[in-house]
């Protein structure tokens, strides 16, 4: 199997935000396996060196957030990956489009407020598809990606929830779910009505986006741990299952 490089983003050409969760500091002071999760933006543009690369690290599993559309517009194939569908339907540019037709302008302040609802939509409106998550994840012990089309939001709370459940504190899975802004790389901007400064939330993640969650699921469900366990339904034992896979041990 091929030596992973120092930095924890894989040089793939066509995803920008392919990257290893491996390193991060859990449960006991185990770290988590380098290795055996990645989380990515869409993988339909790889070409063969990337599909190359992806085979030579082991990968057998993909997990798609993406909506049936997102899907259907950018499918993708790599020989011996294994993809399963979890699908999130897309809504924040949805929301902006009934913004302007409501007659109100788009702010960048607007725009992060509807980030902040997708999120808190997220905690409160998808956790049984976050439990599919966890159940396949778990299926077998082999390397897995999760993605979805930027690799940013739906991907990111999945993210937050999977380093949550290994134990990991609150502000490294920040500085993991805040470096998408340092390694993704949107798609040309064709000509639009949208303010820049409206695109560039929309196009970026923030520490307030992920806060949103947080407080609901402290707030509204009694916390993370009460919230894997009664909402996303990740049992004790599938935990210990998870932790054991995943954590270095001594």
């Amino acid at each position: 199997m091929t030596t992973l490089p120092n930095s924890r983003v894989l040089p793939l050409k066509g995803a920008s935000n392919f990257r290893d969760l491996g390193g991060y500091r859990g449960i006991d002071g185990h770290t988590l396996r380098w290795g055996r999760v990645y989380r990515s933006d869409h993988l339909a543009e790889l070409n063969d060196a990337d599909r190359t690369l992806l085979q030579s690290i082991g990968l057998r599993r993909s997990l798609d957030f993406r909506g049936e559309r997102e899907r259907s517009a950018q499918p993708y194939h790599v020989s011996g990956i294994t993809q399963w569908q979890l699908p999130i339907e897309p809504s924040v540019v949805q929301r902006m489009q009934d913004v302007v037709s409501a007659g109100s302008r788009l702010t960048a302040a607007v725009v992060s407020e509807l980030m902040k609802e997708l999120y808190r939509a997220l905690v409160n409106e998808q956790s049984s598809r976050f439990a599919e998550f966890f159940e396949i994840v778990l299926q077998e012990d082999s390397p897995v990606v999760f993605h979805c089309t930027a690799g940013k939001d739906r991907t990111g709370f999945a993210a937050a929830l999977l380093l949550s459940a290994l134990g990991v504190q609150r502000q490294h899975i920040m500085e993991d779910y805040l470096l998408t802004n340092a390694v993704y790389r949107h798609p040309p901007i064709t000509r639009s009505d949208t303010p820049p400064e409206a695109l560039a939330v929309l196009w970026t993640v923030q520490a307030s986006f992920l806060e949103a969650a947080w407080d609901v699921i402290d707030r509204d469900h009694g916390g993370m741990e009460r919230y894997l366990s009664q909402q996303v339904r990740l049992s004790a034992s599938a935990l210990q299952t998870l932790r054991n896979r995943l954590l270095e041990r001594p």
